[in-house]
């Protein structure tokens, strides 16, 4: 699929209303599909409409919802679909968790993903139909931080390709992709987390993420999870996400 053939189709983002999702989905919008954005905060999402026009279409709901996946999968058939939302998560070392604020990614991200990835596969979504689930750097590094995060999210990187699996075995033609973006201070659940370890090892945001040059934005991830919707197809797999570009993972 190119860029052009983005026209006319619809893509869906969970998590639009801000961050990576709302990158998601203004990269989407201009690439040419319809965009129907997922999130609870609807007043953001009313402001994305504003900017994006017609291309985008506000959905008010509670992505962990079975209900809402189902319904939503049933009603647009999206030909992208970008499993982006998340929780952000408390950032104490372990031992000032709860198993509540540790779980709280497991809840929300990996339910989330869970539900909707096998909605698109019960539908199922018609062939050559691409869903790309946002698992994280810190599945790779670990993140002591952020309770069950770390983990949650190299569970999203499981299922995903757990998913592209059972889409070959079952002759789908569903392809499912994780994305794994390093740490980043440009997004509310970054900035929250780059403080974190700056504070703990006592040294400043930019020497924890880099320079100007090496700050992931929503706006790269955007283009990056359009490259992989829109460009040569990518193997089924992982891609780590920064801001050099992507690179596929083992």
């Amino acid at each position: 699929m190119t860029r052009s053939e983005l026209t006319g189709t619809t893509a869906l983002v969970t998590g639009a209303s801000r961050g990576f999702g709302r990158g998601t989905g203004i990269a989407l919008a201009k690439a040419g599909a319809q965009v129907v954005g997922v999130a609870r905060d609807g007043d953001a999402l009313l402001e994305l409409r504003a900017e994006l026009g017609d291309s985008f279409i506000p959905v008010t709901a509670d992505v962990t919802d079975p209900m809402v996946a189902g319904a939503l999968v049933d009603e647009y058939r999206p030909r992208v679909l970008v499993l982006n939302a998340g929780a952000t998560p408390l950032p104490r070392p372990i031992q000032q968790h709860t198993w509540q604020t540790f779980s709280r990614n497991w809840d929300v991200d990996v339910q989330h993903v869970f539900h909707w990835v096998r909605e698109a596969m019960l539908a199922p979504l018609a062939p050559g139909s691409t869903v790309i689930t946002l698992s994280s750097g810190a599945a790779l590094f670990g993140s002591p931080l952020s309770g069950g995060y770390a983990g949650a999210k190299a569970t999203i990187r499981f299922l995903t390709a757990y998913a592209a699996d059972e889409s070959k075995r079952e002759g789908l033609g569903i392809r499912f992709v994780s994305l794994l973006p390093q740490l980043t201070p440009a997004t509310a659940l970054g900035a929250v987390a780059a403080a974190a370890y700056a504070a703990r090892e006592g040294d400043s945001i930019a020497a924890r993420t880099g320079g100007p040059d090496q700050v992931l934005t929503p706006a790269q991830v955007g283009e990056a999870i359009t490259q992989l919707a829109t460009g040569p197809e990518p193997d089924q797999g992982a891609y780590l996400v920064t801001a050099m570009g992507l690179r596929p993972l083992p």
